[in-house]
């Protein structure tokens, strides 16, 4: 049963509650001590490990984050995330610990990008949870703690404190992936369903990709190559052999990723899904519903760990925040979209830090299973589970007149075509030149005047629509030519006319069936396309109204798809890219729909 916590943002004052003290550089240096080491681990790799002890104090927790981006200050110096995030662990006197991972930085070994989690390791056999475990080990032996430890990363570091959760270290009590990388194919960074990510994973790739050779204190990566423009810069390159030309290096992970087209071997071992399962630390999930990296990983870590492994003490938080906003202590929305005011703070003084301490000293009240802030709604949500037992899966179809409506077609043929142009690609929002976290909520208005794209506008609602959990699209459509993407958005139109992106992502034609089988289309033949998008927490007020647009392509976000199909996509060269006419059924016989979460 769903349980309300109506927050009134406004009257904030149980937020100052004793502890008035200023956490900075100042305060650290009297408080606490910084020394750095490198552990062994069990192959006789050592890693570099800065920990932060509390003067004074004996039997504190750890809390501790392994990360690829680097721990520095080395040497003197505190590192900013104590005095940006960690302000409550301090307060209560945590001991804090920052690592870099294997082969990044001032750790010695060799780096490998979402390394693989080996269930059967044995000896000494690694891989990201071993090496958590023996940092535990010696953290156990030598700092002035507990007993207890957590693990906690935002992003990437995610990805590692899922790993950590993997490790089965007895110590090891809680931990919380937040926005974490969980396969890099169906979704997150990298793809979306199988569709490459350009802009995003081009752009991460010159400082990511890149091998240093550590230990190096500092690492910067190298240049991009896109211009001002990025719309027009890969617009200009065209073709991924292009692009890959004007790296600055060889990356490897970057040709790795397209020599491997297709959800085979090499990334399923990189995917954290098929692990999910006889979790033991507690469990604290953290995603964003306007996340632009790892929305995806965090919604399915959770869910996997909640049918997989249901002894877990497993909690949820969902809101509508950007990709980390939940650290952001100033953040309110995304641009001119304001979701409510100390969101985040609220997040990191009566969510994150009760989670750890009620799970590493023993304090304070059991956590909620699901905290839930839905966009639009104002107030936060305690459930029981994501998405509650009683959401009302409910048919929205696509009908004549470019409408939508809850009542199934009757037509014995009705359908819109649309002509998707590789070199006029439909942009990912109106300004196209850069892309900043703005555009999971930008106007769509520019794509509804576009004749490449179809938009469904329903009537006006008239009463709060409560829309919390997967977003699912089926549709019957053909195309002209044997392969396309499809890209379908989800909008709420407010009265002033602002076409608000709740959600949107694409689907290639040739993944229809599985990832791992791509099948050609047969032009003319009307195919059934149903996949999930990542689910929603928003409310659309009354006076509002409901809008789907279908596209086939969304540039340079997505990478263009030739339309021609290829055993590999990315070795397509300029003859390969056609235009390609996709027809979208809503009729009697092939009633295109998406199914809305709607909660009473």
């Amino acid at each position: 049963m769903r349980r309300l916590l109506v927050l009134i943002f406004l009257c904030f004052a149980f937020f100052s509650c004793g502890n008035e003290a200023v956490i900075d550089s100042g305060w650290l240096e009297e408080n606490y001590s910084k020394s750095e080491v490198m552990i062994p681990m069990r192959d006789g790799v050592s890693l570099y490990t800065s920990v932060y002890q509390p003067v004074g104090s004996e039997d504190r927790p750890v809390l501790m984050v392994r990360t690829p981006y680097s721990c520095a200050p080395y040497g003197d110096g505190w590192k900013g995330d104590l005095t940006e995030y960690m302000t409550e662990f301090l307060k209560n006197k945590y001991i804090i610990v920052f690592q870099d991972v294997r082969g990044r930085y001032m750790s010695e070994g060799e780096y490998e990008n979402v390394r693989p989690f080996d269930p059967h390791k044995s000896g000494v056999e690694t891989d990201e949870a071993s090496d958590t475990f023996d940092t535990i080990e010696w953290l156990l032996e030598n700092t002035d703690n507990n007993g207890s430890v957590g693990v906690t990363g935002m992003s990437y570091p995610g990805f590692y404190a899922t790993m950590a959760a993997l490790s089965g270290h007895p110590a090891l009590k809680a931990v919380s992936p937040q926005a974490p990388i969980l396969d890099w194919f169906k979704g997150d960074d990298v793809h979306h369903n199988g569709a490459l990510m350009l802009l995003d994973i081009y752009s991460f790739a010159p400082y990511m990709f890149k091998k240093h050779d550590n230990p190096v204190k500092e690492d910067h990566g190298l240049e991009s190559p896109v211009g001002d423009n990025a719309y027009s810069w890969f617009l200009g390159k065209q073709t991924l052999s292009n692009m890959t030309a004007s790296l600055p290096d060889t990356l490897s992970f970057w040709n790795e990723i397209l020599e491997h087209p297709h959800y085979d071997e090499y990334w399923k071992e990189r995917s954290i899904e098929p692990h999910l399962n006889d979790v033991q630390p507690a469990i604290l999930v953290v995603g964003g519903e306007y996340d632009t990296d790892d929305c995806y990983g965090a919604l399915n870590t959770y869910k996997l760990i909640r049918d997989n492994s249901p002894d877990t003490d497993l909690h949820f938080v969902y809101g509508p925040w950007t990709h980390g906003g939940w650290h952001n202590a100033d953040y309110e929305g995304l641009g001119d979209r304001k979701f409510g005011e100390n969101l985040s703070q609220y997040f990191m003084e009566k969510i994150e830090y009760p989670f750890f301490r009620y799970y590493l000293e023993g304090k304070g009240q059991r956590p909620e299973p699901v905290y839930l802030f839905a966009s639009g709604s104002q107030q936060w949500q305690f459930m029981d589970k994501w998405p509650a037992d009683d959401t009302e899966y409910t048919p929205l179809y696509l009908s004549e007149d470019r409408s939508l409506s809850y009542a199934s077609p009757t037509q014995l043929q009705s359908s819109d075509t649309y002509c998707s142009d590789p070199f006029t690609p439909v942009p990912f929002m109106a300004d196209a030149t850069r892309r900043d976290n703005s555009y999971m909520v930008a106007d769509q208005s520019f794509a509804s005047s576009r004749n490449d794209v179809l938009t469904f506008t329903s009537e006006v609602i008239d009463e709060i629509i409560k829309l919390q959990g997967p977003l699912q699209v089926k549709f019957d459509l053909s195309l002209s030519t044997e392969d396309a993407d499809i890209v379908v958005k989800f909008i709420d139109v407010h009265p002033d006319g602002y076409q608000m992106l709740v959600r949107g992502d694409v689907f290639p034609i040739r993944y229809r069936y599985a990832y791992d089988s791509p099948v050609k289309a047969n032009p003319g033949e009307i195919l059934h396309l149903d996949f999930t998008m990542n689910d929603i927490a928003h409310w659309i007020m009354p006076g509002h109204r409901m809008m789907v647009q279908i596209q086939s392509s969304w540039f340079p976000l997505v990478n263009i798809n030739p339309q021609t199909y290829l055993p590999n996509i990315y070795e397509a060269d300029s003859e390969d890219y056609i235009s390609s006419e996709i027809t979208i059924y809503h009729q009697k016989d092939a009633q295109s729909h998406i199914v809305l979460p709607i909660v009473r």
